[in-house]
């Protein structure tokens, strides 16, 4: 593991590199727990006046959770392991969401699913020409998780439920108009605000900054609200399908991308996000996207989501739900209801 992650403390910074390049620095279940023991340690130290999270490859920060132990434990009828990585990263999550000092990260190429948990709870994201950020989890049977949800809810208007159910990449500018992202600074420019953190001062960021490229998200927005705001996913699908004439293009592209994902995942994300808006609370978001993952594997279509996507790559799971509009509200609900003794907790 000690290769996966370098973690250390250089100048005033408490700096965290993912190491994983040939795998798009998914991070395994041994980097989250490292993570947080390092979090833990610069909380309360006085020596450290900021945390820098940055990865190496130019191809992503962080594609992902890794996932094929996941489904090796899960496809033989072990649920017990991924609860476990879900449990434990999700409290990392949340340490990394509340930290006392300010975090700084570097967000290059591919920053999805697990990626956003580190990368996009920080307080000074930092996005380049190559960056995409995007929640895909609904394409695997999962919903967004990591506290991905209140950042969907957090997003202007409608734009969390779109997302969340369409898995839409965000470019750069993208990424700063949902508030995935912060600032935006190319990459050529990253190693001399480095090199200025590490003696402390996070105000660098704010003078290294660079005007955000243009959002084509921001272009859709007004779209987005008119045709992302039902009550439930059905609502979403009668809202696309009276579409007004002039949004037909975008709604064929959402419909699209929608057609990949797991019905009864996507349901899920709709009622999760509403959730989350309604709390505006890390713990309470991460305990809600809990009850699901928790459930992912048993009872919903992770399993078949990563068989089709990573195992056979054949790329046609075959969901519980034929159609988006099969999925039935007490579907959703027992896919969310509490957990009871095994409901998720942050100690």
């Amino acid at each position: 593991m000690g290769d996966d992650i370098h973690i250390r403390i250089e100048g005033k910074a408490g700096r965290i590199t993912l190491n994983r390049p040939q795998a798009l620095n998914a991070v395994t279940y041994q980097m989250c727990l490292a993570i947080e023991a390092a979090l833990d340690a610069w909380a309360e130290d006085d020596a450290v006046a900021l945390v820098m999270i940055d990865a190496v490859g130019e191809r992503a920060f962080c594609a992902g959770g890794d996932i094929q132990e996941m489904y090796d434990t899960g496809a033989a009828g072990d649920f017990a392991y991924g609860r476990r990585f879900w449990a434990d990263e999700y409290r990392m999550n949340a340490k990394m969401f509340a930290f006392p000092k300010p975090v700084v990260t570097f967000l290059q190429g591919f920053t999805m699913g697990g990626g956003v948990g580190v990368g996009c709870h920080g307080s000074h994201r930092i996005v380049c020409e190559s960056s995409q950020i995007a929640m895909p989890e609904c394409g695997i049977g999962l919903v967004p998780d990591v506290g991905g949800t209140l950042l969907l809810a957090r997003a202007p208007g409608r734009l969390g439920e779109y997302l969340g159910v369409t898995a839409a990449r965000m470019g750069p500018g993208d990424a700063i108009h949902a508030e995935f992202a912060d600032y935006y600074l190319p990459e050529a420019r990253w190693e001399a605000l480095k090199v200025e953190l590490i003696t402390g001062d996070w105000e660098a960021v704010d003078r290294a900054a660079e005007p955000a490229p243009e959002s084509s998200l921001a272009a859709q927005q007004h779209a987005i609200d008119h045709l992302f705001g039902g009550e439930t996913l059905r609502d979403v699908l009668v809202d696309l399908s009276h579409a007004p004439k002039d949004m037909a293009d975008f709604v064929a592209a959402a419909r699209k991308m929608m057609g990949r994902n797991s019905p009864l995942a996507m349901a899920c994300t709709i009622e999760l996000v509403h959730r989350a808006r309604g709390r505006d609370d890390i713990l309470h978001a991460l305990r809600n996207e809990y009850r699901f993952t928790a459930r992912s594997m048993e009872h919903g279509d992770f399993l078949e989501g990563i068989r089709a996507a990573i195992i056979d790559k054949d790329r046609t799971p075959s969901w519980k739900h034929r159609t988006a509009t099969d999925v039935t509200p007490v579907e959703v609900a027992r896919m969310l209801q509490p957990l009871g003794p095994d409901e998720w907790r942050i100690t």
